[in-house]
């Protein structure tokens, strides 16, 4: 048993070790173009089949020459040139140097490279005006990388960083861990999709419009079951269909205990359930569990609730089951609070908050407001959680809190 169970709830860093340990990697791959593969995930080491620079070359605008062949005061006469793109043929004849350009290859025989600044031309050479040692300002073949040699290791999410580097060796396709296939839906009868006129009594589904955004940022395959009304027949059918398709299922609503809540007793029936109950707030009512052939996520039905619970567990999930080895779980830090904040002890609190400088440019939190789990409005307003320790009570305005920015599926700009 968890230590800091409270009234059957487990703590998050609980949930997160279950939900972690007990799920693997999706071994499926494909060889995809270079060109179609930012927000994929490579699935085996990415190995350089050249040098990089592919030769020696110059890192300035100067003039290469042979170090011993240099006395100190007798000008260098120019035997040629090496441009980028246009290299100096044969070899330096002795005593001479060459005029060089900036990622010029060093032709035979040079071993030192001064830039033009430190030169002075005159009628029989150039005469250099500096002091410099054998081997400057040149660039070794493999310097950067070397043929052979692992660039990037699995698990690393293509982006801008890393895919104009692969380019840069000539690799035009990569092997990647295949999409996820992630089945989302939600229940009630209550909930109408947007779009649609709203009936006596209904709200907008936006618990699902909200995970199909951030199922596409983590570039997921979303497969969309709609919403399914109150009816165990209709959701246990459900539940059979996405099973058989996805990697993961997704629902939202129907985790708590009220009389129309089914997905507990279902999943009973259909695989089993790792983990039911959270001491966290906002997103205490947060299922986890496996059906025959797919992993199993419910999220609550509040939207602020949905929000947060896929952002704290099922955001690292999708990376565990996506092969994205190098995520990492959002850095906490401690600023000031500027306004005061209510909490009762019992449970971790994600506030929503908005991360500031003051005028002497030092970082201060404010929190957004009323922080009930339905005002999702807040989120637009805000950059980051401030989390508040599980037997914390009310903080007063000046206090120390920790601070989580938001990464990229809740930034707002």
């Amino acid at each position: 048993m968890d230590q800091c169970h409270t009234n059957g709830l487990i703590s998050l860093e609980l949930a997160l070790e279950k939900l972690l340990s007990n799920t693997t990697t999706v071994t499926s791959t494909e060889i995809i173009p270079l060109t179609e593969s930012a927000q994929r995930i490579i699935a085996e080491d990415l190995i350089s089949p050249i040098n990089v620079p592919p030769f020696d070359n110059s890192a300035m605008d100067g003039y290469g020459f042979r170090f011993a062949d240099w006395d100190g005061k007798t000008p260098m006469p120019v035997a040629g040139k090496s441009f980028a793109g246009n290299p100096m043929e044969g070899k330096l004849p002795a005593g001479s140097c060459v005029r060089i350009m900036t990622g010029a290859p060093i032709p035979e025989g040079v071993d030192t490279v001064v830039m033009q600044e430190a030169t002075e031309q005159t009628d029989q050479g150039i005469i250099f005006t500096e002091n410099f040692k054998q081997g400057n300002n040149i660039r070794k073949a493999g310097e950067d990388i070397a043929q052979g040699s692992a660039v990037f290791p699995a698990g690393t999410l293509l982006s801008t960083a890393q895919l104009p580097l692969i380019a840069s060796l000539g690799i035009a396709n990569v092997t990647v861990q295949r999409r996820l296939k992630v089945a989302v839906f939600s229940t009630g009868d209550e909930l109408q999709a947007v779009g649609e006129p709203l009936a006596e009594g209904q709200i907008y589904d936006t618990n699902r419009f909200a995970v199909r955004l951030m199922l596409e940022k983590l570039n997921c395959e979303v497969l969309d079951f709609g919403v399914i009304p109150d009816s165990p027949e209709k959701l246990k059918q459900t539940f059979i269909e996405a099973n058989q398709c996805a990697d993961l299922v997704i629902s939202s609503g129907g985790v708590s205990v009220g009389e129309a809540d089914y997905t507990k007793q279902i999943l009973d029936e259909l695989g089993e359930i790792g983990f039911w109950k959270l001491a966290i707030k906002p997103g205490k009512p947060f299922a986890f569990g496996k059906l025959s052939s797919a992993w199993f996520c419910g999220l609550p039905g509040n939207p602020v609730s949905a929000a947060l619970t896929f952002y704290q567990l099922v955001q690292p999930l999708i990376a565990r089951l996506g092969g994205h080895s190098q995520w990492k779980a959002p850095v906490r830090f401690k600023v000031p609070v500027t306004t005061p904040l209510k909490k009762s002890p019992g449970r971790l609190d994600f506030q929503r908050g908005i991360l500031s400088v003051d005028e002497q440019g030092q970082l201060q939190v404010a929190t957004t407001g009323h922080q009930g789990s339905h005002v999702f409005s807040s989120f637009s307003q805000a950059n980051c959680f401030i989390v508040l320790e599980r037997e914390r009570g009310k903080i007063a305005a000046g206090e120390m809190v920790d601070v989580e920015m938001f990464n990229y599926l809740l930034k707002s700009e």
